[in-house]
């Protein structure tokens, strides 16, 4: 075999990395462009009206894609069909948490709240699914929570409540995130956020009628259609993201989000994140990056047969 020549069988991880972490980056912009569109909106829709317009919209366009890869008709287990409930609770409890939110403090604050989902996923993992966690990450999960308490600033000037609403959305998206681990691996992942896509479209068609319904223009529609565009374009570069390289790789280029947040905080809505701000971003990101490099350490360690009986 010549030098340089990759080993028959392996996977191109080198290649796969690059594509993935682009990917990754590209989903990140969709995801936040999306909030940006949301809450630029916010003062002529209401929470409800936005929530269910544009899920009309997310509906289709998920529905036609899972239509075209022959995913949008599926029949699951009793089992599968309690976990979709539970799953969609926390889908749609999250969405309103974090757009709640999101309308009423800066984007970036709120974004970055956000960014300890996967300290929490890591935590409730091991809490409730029984996967090992050792000392190092349980004290990187504290830290990380730690950061988000800096953000939030509880007791002072700075605090303001709709922050709790952050907090809540990542405790629905943790719930979110352990049933979809829970599924079994039939179930096909267009379905599942087909599903999730109408569940929160219902959310709005059912209290939008009990508040005031503020006149819906052409402009609106459009503007909310994009909005809509940019959540399918954050899962489609999400989904290919996670298909290519290694996922510990991969994966902390989730946090790119914080910087679109920032700039377009600062561009289009004017805020200015404080020291306080940037700081316990910074802990969270650090953290959270940290607990993707032990897993990956500890995948290296399990694939060469030398992971030790202790959890890392």
């Amino acid at each position: 075999m010549t030098a340089g020549a990759q080993a028959p069988g392996r996977p191109d991880y080198a290649g796969g990395n690059l594509r993935g972490s682009l990917f990754m980056c590209l989903s990140m912009a969709g995801f936040i462009l999306n909030d940006t569109a949301t809450k630029w909106i916010a003062d002529e829709l209401t929470l409800f009206q936005i929530i269910f317009i544009r899920g009309v919209f997310a509906s289709v366009l998920i529905g036609t894609l899972a239509a075209c890869k022959n995913s949008l008709i599926f029949l699951p287990s009793r089992r599968d069909r309690k976990i979709l409930a539970l799953r969609l609770v926390g889908e749609i409890g999250a969405t309103y948490c974090f757009l709640n939110a999101l309308f009423n403090m800066p984007i970036a604050n709120a974004t970055a709240i956000l960014q300890s989902l996967p300290l929490a996923v890591t935590l409730a993992a091991a809490l409730f699914l029984g996967e090992r966690v050792g000392w190092r990450r349980y004290m990187a999960i504290c830290a990380g929570f730690a950061g988000v308490l800096v953000i939030i600033r509880p007791g002072t000037e700075g605090f303001t409540s709709y922050s709790l609403w952050a907090v809540a959305a990542v405790g629905l998206i943790t719930l979110r995130d352990l049933s979809t681990r829970m599924l079994s691996p039939d179930v096909p992942s267009l379905f599942v956020t087909f599903l999730a896509a109408v569940g929160v479209m219902i959310l709005g068609a059912v209290f939008a009628p009990f508040t005031e319904w503020k006149p819906v223009d052409g402009e609106h529609l459009a503007f909310l259609g994009f909005a809509a565009a940019l959540v399918f374009v954050g899962y489609l570069f999400g989904v290919m993201a996670m298909r290519h390289g290694e996922i510990s790789f991969v994966s902390p280029f989730r946090y790119t989000i914080l910087i679109w947040a920032v700039i377009l905080g600062l561009v289009v809505f004017g805020d200015v994140p404080d020291t306080w701000t940037l700081s316990g971003s910074a802990i969270v990101v650090g953290m959270g990056v940290y607990t993707f490099y032990r897993e990956r350490v500890r995948s290296r360690q399990s694939a060469q047969g030398t992971v030790s009986k202790q959890p890392e």
